[in-house]
């Protein structure tokens, strides 16, 4: 008779959880430097508030690439250096657009993360990301308030408490 693998082994070793969590460190870079670039570059009178608003995102995403390094680091890892592609554009909306499905797309991997997180007993960690993902939600309905468009909730998951919907 086969013998059942117990449910709380973790997911994820800690090295996996190291490479992991270097793509999400990818992905702040990313958002820092879109952010930055986009509110220099975005024009017109009707987006002056949306720029000082992606000029504080800006900042806020490296303070998430901080904390995401510091717990690379403590789970052993190297932080990496290498953001991923920042798409460009002279559309407002398209860069308005970019930067939303980025969001979406962080919240997503983050959401997983804290999951993943959790198996591994790293609370610290899970802690640490539902505190990102406040922030990547508030950009999220900024820049669909800019857009002009709705909030997309995340579909409830049974069980899940990693975030609420709004």
């Amino acid at each position: 008779m086969k013998r059942k693998q117990p449910t709380n082994q973790p997911n994820v070793t800690r090295e996996q959880m190291v490479k992991l969590l270097n793509e999400d460190l990818a992905r702040e870079y990313q958002a820092v430097i879109a952010y930055t670039v986009y509110s220099q570059v975005i024009k017109g009178a009707a987006y002056t508030d949306v720029a000082r608003e992606l000029q504080a995102h800006a900042a806020e995403e490296l303070q998430h690439a901080l904390k995401i390094a510091k717990q690379i680091d403590y789970l052993g890892g190297m932080p990496g250096v290498t953001p991923k592609p920042v798409k460009t554009s002279s559309d407002p909306v398209e860069m308005l657009r970019a930067d939303l499905e980025n969001e979406r797309a962080t919240v997503a991997r983050y959401r997983e993360r804290i999951r993943q997180a959790e198996s591994m007993g790293e609370f610290a960690l899970s802690e640490t990301l539902r505190a990102i993902i406040v922030q990547e939600q508030e950009h999220e309905i900024d820049l669909c308030a800019a857009l002009g468009i709705d909030v997309q909730h995340p579909k409830a998951v049974a069980g899940d408490k990693t975030v609420a919907s709004r």
